[in-house]
């Protein structure tokens, strides 16, 4: 097992135990997150009749929710830090529910975008973000692994999902189905119900330990601010108070860290094409003239493919020949993915379609399950939570233009293969620019390291020089 990166959380995380029932709640809550948005495009041929809508309209439903889903990031940080992951997660449990019952009895296009869109997908955001966070505070030499075994309920649920919603609509309608999806949502209480908050009275780090290179500094400001309050007049003392207040729940020093800016940058643009290709997989098999449980079996064969590669890719994440550039791996499963939607429209027939879900639930399952084990491994574990708000809130705008405007090429053009197109270079571009920019980054941390080792030697030999001196200048005195 590799040596983990050091932490500055003040506590050891146990790296099991009750992390594995985490584990297990955080697998219900991310799969619902992810797979739900994606599982509902089996109703949009329907609804898209229903309510006589075009392509680009009927995308914005899973569009603003997902949008919804990454803008409430930084409220569900703000919740997760000031009441912890358990009641979080409960009561986003209970939002999606609502928001599937409200949207039952919709009678407009514009009833569903608030009520899937806005109402469910703040409800998932509040699923999302605890189960991440709270991985951070259960695991460290095994937290890779365990990202990526939690990362896995995406497939799993969307694997289950996609033929029962075809099931669902056959026997009840997309109006009955809906009712029935938000009471299956509920299983997201149960899953926040197991996330108990982490013993932090578990064996404290020792002293000596090294803090984490892109973000250790966070611990040596802290300390450095206690040691001079103190000497702050009232005034200074209750502004500084104030500014640690909201330090605590939104960490906005992160935008002067390097890492995090490379993340950002490249996740902005990736995600005008990540989750599009999803979206119109069902619909691009239907527009082929392939029957409709064909076409929702593919979405099953992604999901299956998905489902193993994501522990598979955690374990490999986790060996120690990957986990210390684990960035240069998440660069090749993000430029993977683009290869295979710039490939795609050479796919002909149904097995062509097939071939393709298999190699894009390869590359899509690599890219989900290394996604925020990548960013933690950037800012630290005890960052986390701020990084992956100001992320999800950056992100939302990608994330409902990215499905609507691959619509409107599908409206302009007639054919699906100028999305794919598209979709392919907006991840190919960010992959080789993760390849240039962390090589830079990682040159760039081993320069910090060698002077901060430098300086540490020069002072040390400094104090060791010291301390001889005053020696002889005592014997001196003595003998004198």
């Amino acid at each position: 097992m590799p040596p983990a990166a050091a932490t500055n959380l003040g506590y050891t995380p146990p790296d099991g135990g009750w992390g594995w029932a985490v584990v297990f709640a955080a697998f219900i809550s991310i799969g619902f997150s992810y797979a739900f948005p994606k599982s509902l495009t089996i109703y949009f041929k329907e609804i898209q009749e229903y309510f006589s809508v075009s392509y680009s309209e009927i995308a914005w439903v899973s569009s603003v929710m997902l949008a919804s889903m990454y803008a409430g990031g930084p409220v569900s940080s703000i919740l997760v830090n000031r009441y912890g992951s358990r009641p979080v997660v409960m009561v986003g449990g209970v939002m999606v529910c609502t928001a599937m019952v409200l949207a039952s009895f919709g009678t407009t296009i514009i009833h569903l975008y608030l009520c899937v869109g806005v109402i469910g997908g703040f409800g998932l955001a509040l699923n999302l973000q605890p189960a991440l966070t709270i991985i951070g505070t259960y695991f460290q030499v095994k937290r890779p692994m365990a990202n990526g075994l939690a990362m896995t309920g995406s497939p799993v649920v969307l694997f289950t999902l996609a033929p029962l919603n075809q099931l669902l609509f056959d026997s009840f309608g997309w109006r009955g189905s809906f009712l029935i999806l938000g009471s299956i949502v509920l299983n997201c209480c149960v899953a926040g119900s197991l996330m108990r908050p982490v013993n932090k009275n578990v064996q404290p780090k020792p002293k000596t330990e090294l803090p984490e290179c892109n973000g250790g500094e966070q611990s040596a400001t802290a300390d450095s601010n206690e040691q001079t309050d103190d000497l702050l007049p009232e005034e200074k003392q209750n502004e500084s108070s104030s500014q640690s207040c909201v330090h605590k729940f939104v960490d906005f020093s992160l935008f002067r860290h390097r890492g995090f800016l490379i993340y950002l940058t490249g996740n902005v643009v990736m995600f005008f094409g990540f989750f599009a290709p999803v979206v119109f997989l069902a619909p691009y098999a239907k527009h082929q003239g392939i029957d409709e449980y064909s076409a929702a079996f593919l979405l099953s064969i992604f999901a299956l493919v998905d489902m193993f590669i994501r522990p598979a890719t955690g374990f490999i994440g986790n060996t120690r020949w990957i986990r210390p550039r684990i960035q240069y791996f998440f660069s090749f499963a993000v430029s993977y993915n683009g290869v295979c939607h710039l490939l795609c429209p050479l796919a002909s027939g149904y097995m062509g379609l097939v071939v393709y879900a298999v190699f894009f639930g390869l590359a899509f399952g690599m890219v989900s399950a290394l996604l925020f084990e990548v960013l933690m491994d950037l800012v630290g574990a005890h960052r986390f939570s701020s990084a992956v708000g100001l992320v999800t809130i950056i992100e939302c705008g990608p994330v409902l233009l990215g499905p609507p405007l691959s619509g409107a090429l599908v409206d302009i053009f007639g054919d699906y293969k100028y999305m794919y197109y598209a979709c392919g270079v907006f991840m190919l571009v960010p992959g080789i620019f993760f390849f240039i920019m962390h090589y830079y980054n990682y040159k760039k941390l081993d320069e910090e390291q060698r002077q901060s080792l430098a300086v540490k030697m020069r002072t040390s030999e400094e104090t060791v020089q010291l301390k001889m001196s005053q020696d002889d200048k005592t014997a001196h005195e003595t003998n004198g």
